[in-house]
């Protein structure tokens, strides 16, 4: 799936990522894709935990390389 916006979160540490997700999430219409990347570990906890707060639901996780993750949110 192509995401309609891509959020590059590595090099930034929490709350950044939690955040500046939020943040993008809000303005977003329904049916959007976001793509996270992020390489701080308690991000990878707390942005799906938080996404559904701002209508988000997490399609997916998924690690692609050494302490390097992608989230995939879909707007509800």
């Amino acid at each position: 799936m192509k995401p309609d916006y891509t959020l590059d979160m590595r090099g930034e540490v929490c709350p950044v990522p939690d955040v500046e997700t939020r943040r993008k999430l809000k303005s977003m219409k329904s049916g959007e894709v976001l793509e996270v990347l992020i390489d701080y570990p308690l991000s990878k906890e707390r942005i799906p935990a938080s996404a559904p707060k701002e209508g988000g639901e997490v399609l997916s996780i998924e690690e692609t390389g050494p302490s390097e993750w992608r989230i995939v949110i879909k707007k509800k």
